[in-house]
C-alpha cells in the first residue's frame, strides 16, 4: 500500500471514530415504502423521532425505530459518562438504498408469466449532537 493510500485510510478510520451511526442491511421492505418513513424523522431530535416512529402505522417504522435505538447505543459506547439529555442528539442523515431483489414468476393468462420483483433495502442512520454552549 502506498503512503498516500495508507494516510487516507487512516484519515477515514479517524473520522469513523467520531461518527455515530447504525446500518440495517437487506431489510425486506421496498425502498420506496421505507423512504416515506425515513423522510418523517430526518433532521428531528432523537426523542421526537422515536415518538414519531412508535406511533406510526407503517410496518417499516418498527424496523427504523430499532435502528435508531441501535445508533443511540452506539453513541453511548463512544461517549461514556455523558448523558443523552445533555448532548441533544438529532438525526443528521438518514438514507435508504436499494438492496438485492428477489425475482419470482407469477402465472399469467394464455401460458405467459409475469415477473414479480421483491425488493429490499439498506438503511443508514447518522446521529449528531448539538451543544447548547456552541449555539
Amino acid at each position: 500500500m502506498g503512503v498516500r493510500k495508507r494516510n487516507r485510510a487512516n484519515q477515514i478510520k479517524e473520522e469513523k471514530k467520531s461518527r455515530y451511526y447504525a446500518v440495517l442491511k437487506n431489510c425486506p421492505t421496498s425502498p420506496r415504502k421505507m423512504r416515506l418513513v425515513a423522510d418523517q424523522v430526518r433532521g428531528e431530535e432523537v426523542n421526537k423521532a422515536l415518538d414519531i416512529l412508535k406511533f406510526s402505522q407503517k410496518e417499516a417504522s418498527n424496523r427504523l425505530e430499532k435502528l435508531v435505538l441501535s445508533a443511540i447505543s452506539n453513541w453511548q459506547v463512544k461517549n461514556e459518562g455523558v448523558r443523552i439529555e445533555d448532548s441533544h442528539l438529532f438525526i443528521k442523515e438518514i438514507f435508504v438504498d436499494s438492496a438485492r431483489m428477489l425475482k419470482r414468476l407469477r402465472p399469467a393468462p394464455q401460458g405467459r408469466a409475469h415477473r414479480i420483483r421483491k425488493r429490499s433495502n439498506h438503511v443508514t442512520v447518522v446521529l449528531d449532537s448539538v451543544n447548547k454552549n456552541e449555539s
